[in-house]
């Protein structure tokens, strides 16, 4: 029986890799899979999925109006559909996404963040959560050693940034997974990233 599997966790816990790898597990098995990605994220360019570790493959790019049923539809046979950066999905997106499992039969992964840099659901993780058949953790770890959980937005100094838009792609900050207790200190001006893990080969965004 298919399901709708929603994968999440902080930045940096490989959630594209293993997209990746679940992908060409199944094509190992000669079944195909497809790809889906947003148009949101344009860092690799347009209709491509690629991991920090270097895995990509092409993908089917989708808008935030695109009805992802019909796209599925127009991208048959698949055995598997595959969609990363999850959290930039529309209510109405989730709601396909359950039709493509229900109507199609065909298991959908969904990778993505839980939440914000505020701390707070995007759209498409709150629905995945409320209506995915199967929730899925990835984990990674804070340097205080805790698991993180959570991410924060922060400036070349490493103090938080607590204000703009939810969705920034690029730009000088950057994004770093951390542990609840850390992020409530950092981002009520209590403390700072240390340099070195600002250091770190960090994306410049919180998509991956």
């Amino acid at each position: 029986m298919a399901k709708l599997y929603f994968y999440y966790s902080a930045m940096n816990a490989g959630k594209t890799t293993h997209l990746l790898q679940s992908s060409h597990n199944y094509q190992e098995r000669g079944m195909q899979t497809l790809i889906l990605s947003s148009s949101i994220d344009d860092r690799y360019g347009q209709g491509v999925v690629k991991s920090r570790i270097g895995l990509q493959s092409p993908s089917v790019l989708f808008q935030q109006d695109t009805d992802l049923l019909k796209l599925v539809k127009q991208h048959l046979p698949a055995d598997c559909v595959l969609l990363d950066e999850a959290q930039f999905l529309s209510k109405a997106q989730v709601y396909q996404l359950t039709d493509v499992v229900d109507q199609l039969q065909i298991p959908v992964l969904a990778y993505g963040l839980r939440t914000d840099f505020k701390g707070e659901l995007f759209e498409g993780s709150q629905y995945l959560l409320a209506w995915a058949d199967e929730l899925c953790e990835l984990k990674t770890i804070c340097h205080t050693g805790k698991k993180a959980t959570m991410v924060i937005r922060i400036d070349e100094k490493g103090q938080a940034i607590t204000g703009g838009a939810q969705i920034q792609i690029g730009g000088n900050e950057r994004y770093v997974s951390v542990s609840r207790a850390e992020y409530k200190r950092i981002f009520h001006g209590h403390g700072n990233i240390k340099p070195s893990q600002i250091s770190l080969p960090l994306d410049d965004n919180p998509q991956n």
